[in-house]
């Protein structure tokens, strides 16, 4: 036996692994399991090309836990190490300095960028968990078995063993503050994290398996059973297959792997399998969304060669599609992965427009062949599509061609189907085409029948950020403005052949500014007497469309900056040419006429879904005591 020091130019590398990566000290078992796997899949391509002259058959990695030994081992098959071998890979560990060391792998923040990885320090972050580890290897060589132990500093003890088989036996002795890692069910759920689709099988204990009953046995017998090993990973997932040889069931069936405790079927899949410039598999699912985005986030699984990284996906993929689900997996990105290491690498910018490419073009073409079912999907898909026009350039310009424009009355236009039907409905064609849309059907009811009597199409956008998406869309396409539809009176939204004539002369439209002026709060409602049509409202109550639409966004946290809040400032739009405008006017009593004009006011609130409070108890009221 042989003794030594590991050579490390830092005084001691374990205080600095346990300080320094203590928040993430579950992932010693990823990094174990990676090395294993590693060493299996290259014994297979050494045997492949006829450099192993041994029989690889069908290997695996085994995981124990021994509670009563406070041990946990992490054996494999794979290729093993020679004494040198473990001389050269696990005590030669060279830094510049503890210093340079640890101030290149701090992010922005300061903290731990994650330094596993970086410097082959995957097998030293057992002593996260260990107070002593011992490594028990065999090389597919014709070479004698080597253990290697260390209690944590830099001294090891290096000696010959009588293991007889090929592979590699890692035993930690786990310290006395990572107990945690001697419960099954705590190992078993690391395994399943980071684990689940490891290339190589992994086996953690055994189960009972039901056989079926020999031929001829009673309907009472008991059907026999044996132990078999608990394989707890999937070797070979969905996404590492090619598309031609999976059918729509396949993929539906590693959804519900991928997430067992979600019922409802995905709507549709996105097959993602690329090796230049960069490689990268994966399977991206469109589940059913709502509207609220925050709850959506971190459901797509990141993987580097089959290994899980993180549920944190942004840099890699664009933001707009972190709504979805699935899986990616490109080896390219390394297995600890920091924000600031996203933002500066180019494969990383280039992955995200792929990506982007990709579901764009997914979307057109299930547009394109099959239209019904793409509409009757929109309102699960309309919130990533939107998000996705709002945040990425690219994938506005591409959304051009399947983006859908739903009315009220649920048929779906695309934009140029939307322009050819304003087109007709608009008298002055070198006028800007002017979209009329509803974002909430039932409150703004009215508006929607007004315009429809006009013969005007009202789209219902009623997505949370309808308002950026609308900003965007006029930026874009000059001669359109999209106006909701309770902003103004459709009449003075699109100017007709005819304009209608007021039934009041200029003195009463005078007498009943003045009047009700002295009625109406003006610090709320901007008077405008206007001639509609005589079946229109008395009274209609619109919103400024900037004042609204600016409203909207400060809501959504698009405000200006250094804006405070938008004040509630109305439009109260009088119908001089309705009968109750003219019973006001010649009304003799002031009080009448308030209670005329204040009833009138209350039931346009009431439309516009205003009144509450004490002026919906005054207004009721008010209603019973006109009643009687």
């Amino acid at each position: 036996m042989s003794k030594g020091t590991i050579n490390v130019a830092v005084e001691n590398i374990f205080p600095l692994i346990k300080k320094f990566l203590y928040s993430d000290h579950e992932i010693f078992l990823r990094e174990l399991i990676s090395n294993a796997t590693d060493a299996t899949l290259k014994l297979k391509h050494l045997t492949g090309i006829g450099e192993a002259k041994v029989e690889y058959g069908n290997p695996l990695i085994e995981v124990k836990v021994d509670k009563e030994k406070k041990q946990l081992h992490i054996t494999d098959q794979g290729i093993g190490m020679t004494q040198e071998e473990v001389e050269k890979y696990i005590n030669e560990i060279a830094f510049s300095g503890a210093e340079e060391f640890l101030e290149k792998y701090k992010d922005k923040d300061g903290k731990d960028a994650g330094i596993i990885g970086h410097f082959g320090l995957g097998f030293y972050s057992a002593f996260m968990v260990a107070k002593k580890v011992e490594i028990i290897t065999k090389s597919y060589k014709d070479e004698p078995a080597t253990h290697w132990a260390c209690d944590g500093s830099p001294e090891y003890t290096i000696k010959k063993s009588k293991k007889t088989e090929r592979g590699t036996e890692i035993i930690l002795h786990i310290a006395d503050d990572s107990t945690e890692f001697l419960e099954e069910s705590r190992i078993r759920e690391l395994l399943v994290k980071y684990n689940k689709f490891m290339p190589v099988p992994i086996k953690f204990g055994t189960k009972t398996e039901t056989l079926p009953k020999p031929e001829g046995a009673k309907e009472e017998d008991k059907a026999p059973t044996k132990e078999v090993d608990n394989i707890i990973n999937n070797p070979n997932p969905a996404w590492t297959k090619l598309p031609t040889d999976l059918e729509e069931e396949d993929y539906k069936k590693f959804y519900r792997e991928l997430y067992p405790m979600q019922f409802e079927e995905p709507l549709f899949n996105i097959h993602l399998n690329v090796d230049y410039p960069f490689n990268l598999t994966g399977i991206l699912y469109f589940p059913k969304l709502t509207n609220d985005m925050s709850i959506q986030k971190d459901k797509i699984q990141l993987y580097q060669n089959q290994v899980f990284v993180t549920d944190n996906v942004e840099g890699i993929v664009p933001e707009f599609l972190t709504m979805l689900r699935g899986v990616i997996d490109s080896p390219d990105i390394p297995l600890n992965v920091s924000r600031s290491y996203l933002q500066a690498d180019g494969a990383v910018k280039k992955i995200s427009s792929y990506i982007t490419r990709k579901v764009a073009d997914k979307l057109k073409s299930l547009f394109n062949n099959n239209r019904e079912d793409f509409e009757q999907k929109w309102n699960d898909i309309k919130i990533v599509i939107e998000y996705g026009m709002l945040t990425e350039e690219k994938f506005f310009e591409k959304a051009q061609d399947f983006m859908l424009y739903p009315t009220v009355d649920d048929s779906y236009l695309t934009l140029e189907e939307l322009k050819e039907k304003i087109k007709d409905a608009q008298t002055d064609k070198d006028e800007k085409l002017v979209v009329l849309y509803a974002s909430n059907k039932q409150e703004q009811h009215a508006y929607i029948e007004a315009a429809k009597e006009k013969g005007y199409e009202v789209l219902l956008l009623d997505s949370p950020i309808i308002s950026h998406l609308i900003q965007r869309l006029e930026s874009a396409n000059e001669k359109l403005a999209f106006v909701r539809v309770d902003s103004d009176h459709i009449d003075n939204l699109i100017k007709k052949e005819e304009e209608a004539i007021s039934k009041l002369s200029e003195e009463e439209k005078e007498s009943l500014q003045t009047f009700l002026t002295e009625v109406i709060p003006a610090e709320k409602f901007s008077v405008q007497l206007e001639p509609l049509n005589s079946k229109a409202n008395p009274f209609i109550i619109t919103e400024p469309e900037f004042m609204r639409r600016m409203k909207e966004m400060q809501q959504t946290g698009g405000g200006m900056f250094g804006m405070g809040s938008m004040p509630e400032m109305y439009n109260l739009v009088v119908n001089t040419n309705h009968e109750l405008v003219s019973e006001i006017l010649n009304t003799k009593t002031k009080k009448k006429k308030e209670r005329l004009v204040n009833q009138a006011l209350d039931l346009a609130k009431l439309s516009k879904n205003l009144l509450k409070g004490e002026d919906l108890t005054a207004f009721i009221k008010r209603s019973y005591e006109m009643i009687k």
